[in-house]
């Protein structure tokens, strides 16, 4: 199988690096596209080691081949797993907006998708956001549902990423 995993600016961004390990484990082959702010918690390298593969990053690399990224990233896996997939990028997938690598990627995706959203709980709420996902869901994005506990900003609320085990679960099952 094969799993392009979409990281975004959240906190828990970290927690992907583990989404990876654990498809490796299955044997899957991995390869891992992210947006800047998702650079800024958890860097390319770690993606790069983990998975063994490139990472995408830029939608327009300076080392880049004459097919676009966003292409043939769009082609290639039997899934594509955003975790943690952050309320901008939610509402950039209900709106069709495409202004980096992981949204033109996203509008190009030919294989299931699956989303593991995190996010503060007044952002998870916000009717916008529950509003984007409802439109998500009925597009037949696979949306794991928040946890709830301790998040980034001290509150105890829900809108912190899955259980890791939910997430590999939900994927798995998006596939089968």
């Amino acid at each position: 199988m094969n799993l392009l995993l979409g990281v975004t600016g959240s906190i828990a961004a970290y927690k992907a690096a583990e989404l990876v390990r654990r498809f490796r484990i299955r044997d899957w082959d991995v390869k891992v596209v992210m947006t800047r702010a998702a650079t800024k918690f958890v860097g390319e390298w770690t993606f790069k080691s983990l998975s063994r593969n490139p990472v995408y990053v830029e939608m327009f690399p300076e080392d880049g081949d004459w097919r676009p990224d966003h292409i043939s990233l769009g082609e290639w896996p039997d899934v594509f797993l955003i975790a943690p997939c952050t309320a901008n990028v939610i509402a950039k997938l209900a709106h069709g907006l495409a202004d980096d690598l992981l949204s033109c990627t996203a509008l190009a995706m030919q294989a299931p998708v699956v989303i593991a959203p995190a996010m503060n709980d007044r952002m998870w709420t916000h009717p916008a956001t529950q509003a984007n996902v409802a439109l998500l869901k009925s597009r037949g994005v696979h949306v794991v549902d928040v946890g709830s506990g301790d998040l980034a900003c001290g509150y105890q609320a829900q809108g912190r990423l899955a259980d890791l085990d939910e997430i590999e679960a939900a994927v798995v099952t998006a596939v089968v």
